[in-house]
């Protein structure tokens, strides 16, 4: 059974969508952070089909990065014609961590690691108020499900135009669009620290993942832990619970 759409058309939609997102909100510029993935590729060349290469720009936000993120995100902003701004974060999360050790002892394990997803949401943001922007986010489909990414961070977007895509379409349409071989290529991580991989982290395989979502179907074993996993990160896909008072208060 073939649960992958077709890129061309996925593609196609996808551009007139976001053509539609941009004349709604009135905006031009679309501003997004590039990492070397091959989720923010295809969202970079979504962006610069539907509103042209000169109105987009491409953030590089090295944080204790891996020097190959950076090669990667250079290859591709170059591949595009987009624009690019890179901002060096590393500083400010070293002074935010020694602040936090020495306030209240300090944190461990993923709090300390989704600091940078979420820094990096204030810097996007900051640029794209700048420059009235829409910041645009890579999430797609697998992770949403999952809840495999940061509260607050890499979610934290005006628009997600990869939301309803399947990994295996993402990389599909990446090379429908002609995205970078080696990026596409490029075990998928979140980069928040050395060696991490998606697929390790989450304990699924994206084939595994996309099947079950496409059709119901995984092994019980892959099947308890994505519902497992589901059901943890609800509070993700929720909008904050706000107290509405009685009438009659």
């Amino acid at each position: 059974m073939e649960i992958y759409r077709n890129p061309r058309k996925i593609t196609e939609y996808l551009t007139a969508w976001i053509r539609e997102k941009f004349g709604n909100a009135g905006m031009k510029g679309a501003v997004l952070g590039i990492s070397g993935g091959v989720d923010s590729a295809v969202l970079a060349a979504l962006l610069a089909r539907a509103l042209g290469a000169e109105n987009v720009i491409g953030v590089m936000m090295p944080c204790h990065s891996m020097s190959i993120d950076e090669e990667y995100a250079e290859l591709l902003a170059k591949s595009l014609g987009i624009k690019t701004i890179k901002t060096d974060l590393s500083a400010a999360y070293d002074a935010l961590t020694a602040e936090y050790e020495k306030s209240f002892g300090g944190l461990s394990g993923l709090a300390y690691a989704n600091i940078k997803p979420r820094l990096r949401m204030a810097t996007l943001y900051a640029i794209a108020q700048q420059r009235s922007c829409l910041v645009c986010g890579g999430g797609n489909k697998d992770e949403i499900t999952f809840g495999y990414f940061t509260k607050h961070g890499d979610s934290g977007v005006d628009l997600l135009p990869l939301a309803d895509l399947l990994k295996g379409e993402v990389w599909a349409v990446a090379k429908y669009l002609g995205v970078p071989r080696q990026i596409i290529d490029r075990p998928p991580t979140a980069a928040l620290w050395e060696g991490q991989t998606d697929e390790k982290e989450m304990g699924v395989t994206y084939a595994e993942l996309d099947r079950y979502i496409a059709t119901g179907e995984a092994r019980p074993e892959v099947k308890e832990r994505i519902e497992r996993a589901k059901r943890r990160s609800e509070h993700k896909r929720a909008f904050a619970a706000m107290a509405k008072l009685p009438e009659n208060l």
